[in-house]
């Protein structure tokens, strides 16, 4: 089932983070030469993550850009085509589906896996995403153990920062919450479990407004709003938590999605509404965003798309 005469790809996989990648090599084992687009973001948010001790198999921990290198590696050895482009614009209204990439390259595919992931919200100061990853986090569960009895902020007032807060109170020694209006919009529940942790200051009012540190993170600016007060507060890690962006702007016009764009997929499964698109990774994962789990959606959807493809054939 390799590329046929009329040029028509078997497989396409939008995106290189952990289910990209793994979706890849378990397409290209299954000799269905797949075109792996990279994206603008290689390797997805773990390259901008330094120690990964959560990953199996790496005992001692991996870089994350390491890692990325070595899935890479790994997938171009069973024949993946990897090609530093991004698709822009699909067209879902007749099989074999079209696509368009930034890059002016136009193309046909049997079956599409999106895995473009989801792209983390910063406040956009310069230092923040300086220091991104030296200090400055978007995830909790990923780099937490990293601050054992140290001082960290949480930037945000919804259900994320209290329980990338709450948390964090696993580790850290002091865990400072900037919130930026005087009350949290998380549920009661969750709001109600950050304040009644003793291990959690909350900040009403507060608003980041600079990371201090040269290599890493020494500490925070910040400016309260209400009053006008500003000060610094010395902390080695600063996490946000104002949510995440999926980045299904190419192919939302076709695809089932929620209210923040994060795509649908059948219960249990990576099928999509379109019949042979499938969708793997944080790009429809808004809850457990790991890399782990990633790669295990990856593989469910290849192995998903290698079927569909033998039923679409047998059928024909």
């Amino acid at each position: 089932m390799a590329e046929n005469e009329n040029n028509v790809e078997d497989v396409v996989v939008a995106g290189t983070g952990p289910a990209g990648l793994t979706a890849a090599l378990y397409s290209a084992r299954a000799n269905l030469r797949p075109l792996v687009f990279e994206g603008m973001e290689p390797g997805g948010q773990l390259t901008t993550t330094t120690d990964v001790e959560n990953f199996p198999g790496f005992p001692e921990g991996i870089m994350g850009p390491e890692l990325m290198e070595k899935m890479k590696t790994q997938v171009q050895r069973f024949g993946a085509r990897l090609e530093m482009d991004e698709i822009e614009r699909v067209d879902f209204s007749e099989w074999p589906y079209k696509y368009w990439t930034s890059m002016g390259k136009e193309g046909k595919t049997k079956t599409l896996i999106v895995a473009t992931g989801a792209s983390a919200r910063y406040l956009g100061l310069e230092n923040e995403l300086r220091l991104r990853g030296y200090g400055v986090s978007a995830c909790a569960t990923c780099d937490g153990f990293f601050f054992r009895d140290q001082k960290v902020v949480v930037i945000g007032g919804g259900d994320s920062a209290s329980e990338e807060a709450t948390f964090l109170t696993r580790f850290a020694s002091e865990v400072h919450l900037f919130v930026r209006r005087d009350t949290m919009r998380a549920s009661k529940i969750m709001a109600r479990r950050a304040q009644d942790n003793e291990k959690i200051t909350i900040h009403w009012n507060t608003e980041m407004t600079d990371v201090l540190g040269e290599k890493e993170v020494e500490g925070v600016a910040w400016k309260n709003n209400a009053t006008g007060e500003e000060g610094t507060l010395d902390v080695t890690g600063v996490f946000l938590a104002i949510g995440h962006t999926p980045n299904s702007k190419a192919v939302v016009e076709w695809l089932d999605h929620d209210d923040a764009g994060y795509l649908v997929t059948t219960p249990g499964r990576t099928e999509t509404n379109i019949p042979g698109v499938f969708a793997a990774g944080d790009v429809q994962d808004k809850i457990y965003r790991q890399a782990v789990t990633a790669a295990g959606s990856g593989c469910a959807a290849a192995l998903e798309a290698e079927r569909w493809i033998e039923d679409k054939e047998d059928g024909e």
